[in-house]
């Protein structure tokens, strides 16, 4: 997520600083270039890949300042990614799922608990200054947000979680683990962790129309974010939701089989695998 953000950034391309212009002509020209000695004129610029700012001129206070938004930026990022990742691990080793319908061979509905991100986020994201805070807090917010709202839409869509229930041998099945399945094949809503969402929530959490870079660095978090998130969605499998239930129809020696009805399943905490 580190490098995607970086890379996103990086795409952008901006200069630093901003709305710069050197002088031309005379005598601006000539005094602008005789105002710095020669070894201030040419400097080397920051050549970290990938380059999150460019300097506006080789100038050594551009490329100072470059070099010092590259640092102070790329930690950040470095920083906030590595907080929401380990905000989506805890979450992933505790959350579990409730409430699910089991029919026969079919589990349908459900519901996801989880442990709220934004909290997680905020324990391990950059605060060392006030606009480190403010930046974390507000991407904390968003995605904690966004990841509560996309997770209380997640329903299980009528799937063949239990082969076996369909003829059960027994007047009551005992808890059986589900076939697992990816996340992706089950029912949510997904608008509420997409890029553009998640970045203009961000932005309006924010409020400052003059905070330095925010929108670019906002796209960038956002943007790395939804990747993740598809790779995540179509990798992770759906297991240990344990089904049980009656079998009404289970009348033996007639009847010596039958299906479930009525039954219900809970998955264990750390299902998403």
């Amino acid at each position: 997520m580190q490098t995607l953000a970086k890379l996103k950034f990086s795409s952008f391309a901006l200069k630093v600083p901003t709305d710069w212009q050197q002088p031309s002509g005379d005598p601006a020209g000539k005094h602008y270039v005789d105002s710095f000695p020669p070894s201030e004129r040419v400097a080397v610029p920051d050549v970290a890949v990938p380059p999150l700012f460019l300097p506006a001129s080789l100038n050594k206070y551009h490329v100072d300042t470059q070099k010092n938004l590259n640092q102070k930026f790329g930690a950040f990022i470095d920083g906030v990614c590595s907080a929401i990742c380990s905000a989506w691990s805890t979450w992933q080793s505790s959350a579990s799922m409730t409430g699910i319908m089991v029919n026969a061979v079919t589990a349908s509905v459900g519901q996801v608990v989880g442990a709220p991100w934004t909290p997680l986020i905020l324990a391990s994201a950059p605060k060392a200054t006030p606009m480190e805070l403010l930046y974390s807090t507000t991407v904390a917010n968003a995605v904690g947000m966004g990841w509560l709202s996309y997770t209380a839409t997640i329903k299980i869509p009528g799937l063949p979680f239990y082969p076996a229930f369909a003829a059960f041998p027994g007047p009551f099945a005992a808890p059986v683990p589900n076939v697992p399945v990816p996340v992706i094949t089950l029912t949510q809503v997904t608008a509420t962790v997409g890029a553009a969402y998640l970045k203009n929530q961000m932005v309006a959490m924010l409020g400052q129309p003059t905070a330095p870079f925010h929108k670019e660095l906002f796209e960038s978090i956002a943007d790395s974010f939804e990747k993740c998130f598809l790779i995540w969605q179509a990798s992770t499998q759906v297991t240990n939701v344990l089904g049980m239930g009656p079998i009404p129809s289970f009348v033996p020696p007639f009847v010596p089989v039958g299906p479930v009805v009525g039954g219900m399943a809970n998955m264990l905490p750390g299902g998403f695998v």
